[in-house]
């Protein structure tokens, strides 16, 4: 007997939750049916594709071996049913996003939010991480889309460059540094302790970057993986941070930070749209990345980044079409 797509979908399900009960549960079938369809193609093949762990089902050296083509040959089915059955002609679906940090937590919601309300039949689910892991998750096929910052590194991605951001430098109000209205580099870099991304940060990677031989002279207190706990350790005391105007302009209005421009390098990077070279753009597809390009257009990418909260206001009043 051949081995199904269907099999190789049980499979797939199995693997990335480690359980029949919730592979079961996020495909609508029995447990019993999954059982039965997991046994078969291991039986199809030869030997199993898991070792037991109790309830715990965890990918062997074979089981490691088949998820990849596995999910490959998963891809080219789907991508041959949207062409065909002409589904792209139909704003609906699921639309897998992966964000880095600042694009997922003060730029993406909004236009999500804003989509989808136009869209009823449209839904999206975004992850949110760093830009290296962002990548891979595209890359993989895991995710239909990503907005990121940073250099672009993988080969199997097309970048869309989209909006401009500038970075700065942020202490908290009773700083030495708080009464200056830019930071100077090199002159200032050696005044305070530094709060920073983690590695794969685009982020840290850009700032670090652009100091070329002066990141040396960095005495870096602590790395974190979360862009709001870095602004709650600078808010605190702990030392200063770079991070996007667009993460921080809440707090800057507010006076709970304070916001420094940078001199001496290039504070500008460039934010991109990601996806896999083979991908198939389904209509849903098309239409969100329409959506996001004109949403930092004119007025609009002027507020995004002054303000990223009023952007939500902007588009509301319908101002994207």
């Amino acid at each position: 007997m051949a081995i199904t797509f269907r099999q190789l979908e049980i499979f797939k399900a199995v693997a990335e939750t480690n359980q029949v009960t919730r592979a079961s549960k996020n495909l609508l079938l029995t447990q019993s049916a999954v059982s039965m369809a997991l046994a078969e193609l291991e039986n199809q093949l030869g030997g199993p594709l898991f070792d037991r762990h109790g309830r715990s089902l965890l990918l062997n050296d074979r089981g490691r071996y088949l998820l990849p083509h596995a999910k490959e040959m998963l891809r080219q089915v789907a991508a041959v049913e949207t062409v065909l059955t002409g589904q792209q002609d139909v704003v609906a679906g699921l639309l897998h996003i992966v964000a880095s940090t600042t694009l997922g937590n003060y730029v993406m919601p909004y236009l999500m939010g804003a989509f989808m309300q136009k869209y009823p039949e449209a839904h999206i689910n975004m992850l949110v991480v760093n830009t290296m892991q962002a990548e891979n998750l595209v890359a993989s096929g895991q995710a239909d889309l990503g907005f990121v910052e940073g250099d672009i590194n993988v080969d199997s991605l097309i970048p869309t460059s989209w909006f401009t951001d500038e970075l700065g430098i942020i202490v908290s109000p009773q700083h030495k540094l708080a009464g200056q209205q830019s930071f100077r580099i090199p002159e200032d870099l050696k005044k305070t302790s530094w709060v920073l991304r983690e590695e794969g940060s685009g982020t840290a990677e850009i700032f670090t970057k652009r100091l070329g031989r002066h990141s040396s002279t960095l005495k870096v207190i602590t790395k974190t993986g979360h862009t709001e706990a870095i602004k709650k350790a600078v808010e605190a005391g702990v030392g200063a941070a770079c991070l996007s105007k667009l993460a921080v302009a809440r707090e800057a209005e507010e006076g709970w930070l304070k916001l420094l421009d940078i001199q001496g390098i290039d504070t500008c990077r460039q934010l991109w749209i990601i996806q896999h070279k083979d991908k198939i753009v389904t209509r849903l597809m098309s239409e969100f990345l329409r959506f996001c390009e004109e949403a930092v257009q004119d007025q609009l990418g002027c507020a995004c980044l002054s303000s990223p909260w009023k952007l939500q206001e902007l588009l509301t009043r319908g101002n994207v079409s």
